[in-house]
């Protein structure tokens, strides 16, 4: 028997959607990684932010949202490809039909997407960010990169100001034990209520709990990331939703004027 790492049956069994939109950003190598999606301002000024994109890697649907998150905060939103050299997940063996693809997509969550190794990089790319004259960093992921982004957030040593995770998978009330940063979760109606309320609880007892955040969303897993099909008015109205609430969300735990 395989090992299961990721439980959450919406995000092995949802597939990516279609996307039209061009992306306003640029790629080059940065800290370690040979390919880095960047949006927004050239240099890193008072806010920066980094991107923990879901399986299917660079998608337009979540390039489409660090643009928007660039503009409306005048941040540099930078968007890592963890998973090279591996590739991300292909679009064409999703969702796994044979149980032969399930223990591969359940390997690949062991493997290129485990999300304790993106951890590390991740922390590494906001501490060159702080380096480089950022005066406020924070990080958002989405689906696995959720769970990266608070994982990197209770990290002893990182660099990060708030932590933002949209329909996490892998949702787990004890990674938000030692938080000490701002917390925005965005759950959908696929995760798990009781591990989200249990989180919620440990918030509520902590300092940052005045600029944390929280808000789920009544659709599915992935309506903000590869999966989003911004055709349909109802996911296009929650996807918006969930960019401004983020836009709200970083613009108040750094202090920015938003645009």
């Amino acid at each position: 028997m395989s090992t299961v790492h990721n439980t959450n049956v919406a995000c092995c069994t949802v597939p990516p959607a279609q996307s039209n939109y061009t992306p306003k950003g640029f790629f080059k190598p940065y800290v370690g990684f040979s390919k880095v999606y960047v949006t927004g301002p050239e240099k890193p000024g008072k806010v920066a932010l980094v991107c923990v994109y879901d399986i299917f890697g660079f998608k337009p649907q979540t390039q489409q949202g660090a643009d928007i998150l660039a503009e409306k905060l005048n941040a540099q939103v930078l968007m890592p490809d963890f998973f090279e050299p591996a590739g991300p997940w292909p679009v064409d063996k999703f969702p796994p039909q044979t149980d032969e693809e399930k223990a591969k997509l359940q390997a690949f969550f062991g493997g290129p997407a485990k999300p304790q190794d993106a951890v590390a990089k991740l922390i590494n790319v906001g501490k060159a960010l702080k380096a480089e004259g950022a005066g406020w960093v924070g990080t958002f992921g989405f689906c696995w990169g959720g769970k990266v982004t608070i994982l990197a957030g209770s990290n002893p040593s990182t660099p990060f100001d708030a932590v933002a995770a949209i329909h996490p998978a892998m949702l787990n009330h004890g990674d938000v034990t030692d938080l000490n940063v701002p917390l925005g979760l965005y759950p959908s109606k696929d995760e798990p209520i009781d591990e989200s309320k249990q989180i919620l609880e440990i918030i509520a007892k902590k300092p940052i709990s005045d600029k944390s955040d929280y808000k789920l969303y009544d659709s599915f897993h992935g309506f903000a990331a590869a999966r989003a099909n911004l055709d349909d008015p109802e996911n296009k109205k929650h996807y918006e939703d969930l960019y401004a609430r983020l836009v709200t969300f970083f613009g108040k735990a750094s202090g920015t004027h938003v645009h």
